[in-house]
């Protein structure tokens, strides 16, 4: 995509998210459901779709434009962008990355064209910020492969038509872990119902479970015992992902600080006139600097080979934790308002949260950052 098409589909997207999402952000907090006509909008736009190659009906967006889209899709509720970033991401990335050319090109049309919708599997109850440990497995019986076991927190199941599962094939640890292609509908393949989450309503996650599910052994992706790298370079990818939005919701809780300093008015005038205020919103501004100047570079070098893993975590680490200081101060401006339902910095405080947790937590991040330093 040449530079002018890109900053076209940049401003399409800006001008959907502000124009027809954020108006529409408090029916999806009472409906738990992003509205059909906004689902099928961004199925028109290519967003299903950004991330995957235009060779399958892709954007084929480079991971320094899909960052820039990412800030845009990231000002509106982060349900907005659930809907689809696991089909470009983590879910998607599977068969970019280690798809064979029959999977990718069963799959990826229907997942970029947003026919289809993609899931995640990897963690489970006792195999979270460690999935070496998972314990579903992945038994040979001739032909086919029989699953079983659960999973947890996975990200739009309930919607889910197809399942990028890991599972165990051989012993324990990261190399005894496969990757599997589990249609919904297979015999013994369970969704639970919806979790109810502190935030982030109108994007689904629940419990996975596999009761002697049997595949073809066709339906493993990348060889055997390949599983755990290919998840870790998913992750890789879709922490990035992960930093961009949490930039572009950043910038749209600052927008609601100032908005309301500007109009909020004490004893006379306005609060944005104290200097108290103007240093908490200062802090924000700053912080937001410094965090999109690195998804930005991170991007770059990701781009270009030079860096696939310290980048992503030091951005997904900073800014995650950002955009929490960046609701928290937010709040802290509006006062008692803020601690209101029906105010949108209220129903941030609650949704960024999930950031520092999914995709790898501030914790992980810190590990996998100092032990690329160290090794």
């Amino acid at each position: 995509m040449d530079s002018q098409d890109f900053a076209d589909v940049l401003a399409a997207v800006r001008a959907f998210v502000r124009d027809r999402v954020v108006p529409r952000e408090e029916e999806i907090e009472e409906t738990d459901a992003i509205p059909e006509e906004i689902r099928q909008a961004a199925r028109e736009m290519g967003l299903f779709g950004y991330a995957l190659p235009e060779e399958y009906g892709g954007l084929g967006l480079a991971l320094s434009e899909e960052v820039r889209l990412c800030f845009e899709i990231g000002y509106a509720s982060p349900a907005f962008r659930s809907m689809f970033g696991t089909s470009n991401g983590i879910a998607g990335q599977v068969l970019v990355n280690a798809g064979t050319p029959e999977q990718r090109g069963s799959w990826l049309p229907r997942l970029a064209s947003g026919e289809v919708v993609g899931a995640f599997a990897l963690t489970e109850a006792e195999a979270g910020s460690d999935p070496s440990t998972l314990t579903t497995t992945a038994r040979r019986d001739g032909g086919e492969y029989v699953i079983d076991g659960a999973k947890r927190f996975i990200t739009n199941a309930p919607e889910a038509d197809v399942f990028m599962v890991f599972a165990r094939t051989g012993g324990a640890g990261a190399r005894g872990i496969s990757t599997f292609l589990v249609e919904q509908g297979t015999p013994g393949l369970t969704v639970g119902p919806a979790d109810d989450k502190m935030g982030q309503r109108g994007a689904h996650t629940a419990e996975v479970f596999f009761d002697g599910v049997r595949v073809p052994a066709a339906a493993m992706v990348g060889e055997e015992g390949t599983g755990f790298r290919t998840a870790m370079a998913s992750l890789s990818h879709g922490r990035l992902s992960i930093a961009a939005v949490c930039v572009g919701l950043a910038q749209r809780i600052l927008d609601e600080t100032v908005a309301y300093a500007r109009e909020r008015s004490q004893g006379g005038s306005r609060i944005g006139d104290h200097q108290l205020i103007q240093g908490l919103i200062a802090d924000s501004q700053t912080e937001l600097f410094a965090g999109r100047s690195m998804v930005l570079e991170a991007a770059r070098a990701y781009d270009a080979g030079e860096d696939t893993r310290l980048g992503p975590s030091c951005a997904k680490y900073f800014c995650s934790e950002m955009v929490g200081r960046v609701a928290d101060r937010a709040v802290q401006v509006y006062g008692g308002m803020g601690y209101m339902r029906g105010v949108a910095v209220e129903r941030f405080y609650r949704d960024v949260r999930l950031f520092r947790i999914y995709e790898g937590t501030s914790q992980i991040q810190q590990l996998v950052i100092a032990r690329n330093l160290l090794r």
